[in-house]
């Protein structure tokens, strides 16, 4: 298949550019540089950039999880992340999180929800 070497990518809408370059860069710590016609790029492990886009007044946030971060500890990310600001969703149904924020799930990962300014999904994911 002709798409089997391609170094794919992933994308997502913002609604203010400045502001999610202040959450992604100055409170997350990810690398982030101006790309082409105002779009992001987002470096984190991997090598391939993740890109975020302007969309103003158009922007509407997703309702499912635009980007997962693996983590080893997530009572450690969660707490470090907690300290510098970050709120975590609370989830009763059909998910449901602990007072911290994490899905503590027998049949799958550890699992916490927090969204950036536009009102994207992120989440941390335990490895």
């Amino acid at each position: 298949m002709m798409l089997q070497k391609s170094k794919a990518f992933s994308s997502f809408s913002v609604d203010a550019i400045e502001r999610a370059k202040a959450f992604y860069h100055g409170k997350l710590g990810i690398t982030v540089t101006d790309g082409p016609m105002g779009v992001l790029e987002l470096h984190v492990g991997g090598g391939t950039p993740i890109l975020v886009y302007p969309k103003g007044d158009t922007h509407i946030p997703a309702t499912y999880t635009v980007l997962n971060f693996p983590v080893e500890d997530i009572d450690q990310a969660v707490d470090g992340l907690s300290a510098i600001g970050i709120t975590f969703e609370q989830y009763d149904d059909p998910i449901k999180t602990d007072p911290k924020g994490i899905s503590r799930n027998n049949s799958g990962p550890n699992i916490a929800w927090f969204k950036d300014p536009a009102g994207n999904i992120l989440s941390i994911i335990e490895e």
